[in-house]
């Protein structure tokens, strides 16, 4: 059985996702250009995210009038470190920082506190479109967690725990995504919508005037900005021990392998943001409703069958 990794990863974690964000924000910055018909060369895409980051930094804070700061401060707080505590059971090559044995239900009971800091945030400002796009993203996560439960529930069901480690070691001969691709296609969506990202924006759409975030300035817009693209980042690589083999690759070490995949996931998302237009909360709603949850349901079955038949996958 692996062990946790040692306790100085507490720390590096961190840095790992910090230093993964960064680069996906640059690579958001060119695909953001090119489908504008502005490319940005890549040097200028690498300074962005820094470039932002001391704006928002020196940036004055703005405060409403009758707005609850306490709330507002507490719900941008939690959402970057709900990230963070996502990402502990993520094994980074063949072993997490925290081996729970119930890791993926800690996976989904951290993405879950994202639901209560954004609304917080929409809630503190004391603003109507704020309070509008706090909403919104409860509607989105109340469309999306159940698809997300059961794309879940089949990796685990697949390789018979819930332990993160034992989902990448069931996937020795066959990566997951080949047998489930209906729960991993699940997944990477109700990844996207929980970061409120891409097509699932609304919550922050300009149409409402940056909803939930559209009070915040400075540095709490860094903060709140950061815990979602952290998000955005935890959940793409939580996609990889879930249904992409994990560290599992010929001539990388598992590090690599676990990075590689991680990136492929990120740029497919990235893509996604750019490629296909907001969609309208009730059509999402719908679509989920109707779609992604009966397809999920029937994925999990057949897995479960699978493993009740031969005893495993």
């Amino acid at each position: 059985m692996s062990a946790a990794l040692p306790t100085e990863w507490v720390v590096l974690l961190p840095v790992v996702l910090l230093a993964v964000t960064y680069v996906v924000v640059a690579a958001d910055a060119v695909a953001a250009g090119r489908a504008a018909g502005r490319p940005v060369p890549w040097a200028v895409a690498v300074a962005t995210p820094g470039r932002e980051a001391v704006r928002l930094l020196i940036g004055q804070r703005r405060r409403g009038v009758a707005g609850d700061e306490l709330l507002r401060g507490v719900g941008g707080a939690v959402l970057p470190i709900a990230a963070l505590l996502a990402a502990a059971v993520l094994p980074l090559g063949s072993r997490p920082v925290a081996d729970l044995s119930i890791g993926v239900v800690w996976f989904n009971a951290m993405e879950v506190l994202a639901w209560a800091a954004v609304w917080l945030v929409g809630w503190g400002a004391n603003s109507t479109l704020s309070l509008i796009g706090g909403y919104r993203f409860v509607a989105q996560g109340l469309a999306y967690e159940l698809p997300h439960m059961f794309a879940l529930i089949t990796a685990a069901v697949g390789a018979q725990s819930l332990r993160v480690v034992d989902v990448v070691d069931a996937q020795q001969g066959l990566w997951f995504v080949v047998i489930m691709p209906v729960a991993f296609v699940a997944f990477l969506l109700s990844a996207a919508a929980m970061a409120f990202w891409g097509p699932f924006d609304s919550p922050v759409g300009r149409d409402v005037a940056g909803g939930a975030a559209g009070e915040l300035a400075g540095v709490d817009r860094l903060v709140f900005t950061a815990g979602r693209w952290l998000l955005l980042v935890a959940s793409a690589a939580m996609a990889v021990p879930l249904f992409l083999g994990g560290g599992n690759g010929p001539w990388l070490p598992a590090w690599a392998w676990v990075l590689v995949k991680t990136l492929a996931v990120l740029g497919a998302l990235v893509a996604l943001r750019h490629r296909v237009p907001t969609i309208r909360m009730e059509r999402w709603t719908e679509f989920s409703w109707v779609v992604l949850v009966p397809a999920t349901i029937a994925q999990a079955l057949v897995v479960t069958l699978i493993v009740v038949g031969e005893g495993g996958i």
